[in-house]
């Protein structure tokens, strides 16, 4: 107790214990396990460079658009490095050779919904949740490749026996347990602007989760590494829970990055104007990099290139292939290579006399990774466009933009598009949108081109009606 004591004094932060004398032997165990968790060594470092810093965020000096593979082939060359990039990467699935890892940690509070976000139910016919949506893909594209896809779901304190509990009472929705990894991501202590330590409870140090970046330190922490090296696992399809039209497992995505021996690969939307609320692929000193919507200079933002196109216009959207044996890299040791953020919030704490203070203004600062802080880390790193209407609808809000309304209108969009490229009859309205609820399960079909050998399985489809192909 006396050394533990010490140890805070000497960082400067001898205020979490103290109410240490007036809580419950029980409380006062749990709170000592809270501080024993601490990370000494970098708090100093953290208060100095991030949380007193207001700055901590650097933009480069110079830096151009990062180069990328179209979403199409528009050369003759290109189309048979696609076609070998397909096989490679059916190869590698096929091979077993591949895992999905979805980042689950949020709830579904700004849907109005309670519980795991992973749970929230957004399929237009079926009303399947983002976590089946998900877990059929893997299970579809495993049968597809005669293979086991195995379902790593980093989850968050808050939300991890929640999520749990729903894969459980889904039977793991036909993966099988032994084939569902669920794991749940750190977290890091908040501090108040002076860089003291807060407290929620008398016993209770104040944390929050240490962003989707801390994925790639938990699939360490939690054992899932050693999993994934256990059954030959080389590459991790990243992506976020929000958004149920990606594409989880992309065999052209998956040989071009193996084709150029990268380490982490991104897909990318072109912008839809110049300041989407999305990060910014850029070149730093040869390195792919992304720059925050927010920390991008307008001048950048705006630049145009000869054509009359934005000079920066590829967005990321979350979704990444990232090799094993790089994230192995990262943790080095247990030394996590990725830098810390911080965003100064409204962050509830006890008082000197232990009241607890909810406060009206921002009055603390929590600290959190983002993921894309790696891509600059890696030897070589891929970027492949990819087309909004195919793979990027995430349902974020109750209503408006990026509303579980547009996310559905989109998945419907999809679903027609498919069918009509596959031959099928979709009827329209006068504004060109499909008259008619369509729903494509992932068994029926992965991806536009599964549906051509399935016409004779597709019923008429009349205006007005729900169609489920499943």
């Amino acid at each position: 107790m006396e050394n533990l004591k010490k140890k805070l004094q000497q960082i400067e932060q001898s205020q979490v214990i103290e109410f240490l004398e007036a809580i419950s032997p029980d409380r006062k165990a749990s709170l000592l396990r809270q501080i024993e968790g601490l990370d000494f060594q970098k708090i100093p470092e953290w208060v100095k460079k991030y949380v007193k810093n207001q700055d901590s965020v650097k933009i480069p000096d110079h830096f151009d658009p990062a180069p990328s593979y179209p979403a199409r082939p528009n050369t003759a060359e290109q189309v048979q490095r696609y076609a070998d990039a397909v096989k490679t990467g059916q190869d590698l699935i096929s091979r077993g050779k591949v895992a999905g890892l979805v980042v689950a940690g949020g709830q579904g509070t700004r849907l109005g919904f309670d519980g795991p976000k992973g749970n929230y139910p957004i399929s237009p016919v079926q009303n399947k949740t983002l976590f089946q949506i998900f877990a059929e893909n893997l299970l579809a594209a495993g049968k597809k490749y005669n293979t086991i896809i195995p379902f790593y779901i980093m989850t968050s304190p808050l939300n991890d026996a929640a999520t749990v509990a729903i894969f459980q009472a889904a039977d793991f929705y036909g993966l099988g347990s032994e084939n569902v990894f669920i794991f749940q991501q750190g977290s890091l202590p908040n501090f108040d602007f002076d860089g003291n330590i807060l407290l929620a409870e008398k016993d209770t140090i104040a944390s929050s989760p240490d962003g989707h970046g801390g994925s790639l330190k938990a699939l360490c922490d939690s054992g899932a590494m050693a999993d994934m090296q256990h059954r030959g696992i080389e590459i991790l399809s990243y992506w976020q829970v929000d958004n149920p039209l990606v594409r989880v497992i992309d065999p052209l995505f998956i040989g071009l990055h193996a084709a150029d021996k990268a380490e982490m690969s991104s897909k990318a939307l072109l912008k839809a104007g110049p300041t989407e609320k999305v990060g910014n692929f850029c070149l730093v000193d040869g390195k792919v990099t992304v720059i925050e919507y927010s920390d991008l200079p307008r001048e950048a933002a705006y630049r145009k290139t000869e054509d009359g196109s934005l000079a920066f216009e590829l967005g990321s959207i979350g979704i990444h292939l990232i090799d094993v044996s790089f994230i192995e890299k990262l943790n080095n040791g247990g030394d996590f290579a990725l830098p810390l953020h911080r965003a100064v919030k409204k962050i509830p704490y006890m008082d000197k006399n232990g009241n607890r203070i909810q406060p009206q203004a921002p009055n603390g600062v929590k600290l959190e990774t983002f993921v894309f802080d790696a891509i600059p880390l890696a030897d070589r790193s891929v970027i492949l466009q990819t087309v909004r209407a195919e793979e990027f609808a995430p349902v974020k809000n109750a209503a408006g933009a990026d509303s579980a309304e547009v996310t559905r209108q989109m998945m419907v969009a999809r679903a027609a598009a498919w069918l009509e490229a596959a031959g099928a009859q979709v009827p329209r309205k006068s504004d060109n949108a499909p008259d008619c609820t369509l729903e494509i399960a992932p068994s029926f079909a992965l991806a536009a081109d599964d549906l051509k050998a399935k016409l004779d399985q597709i019923p008429p489809i009349k205006p007005g009606s729900k169609c489920y192909l499943g």
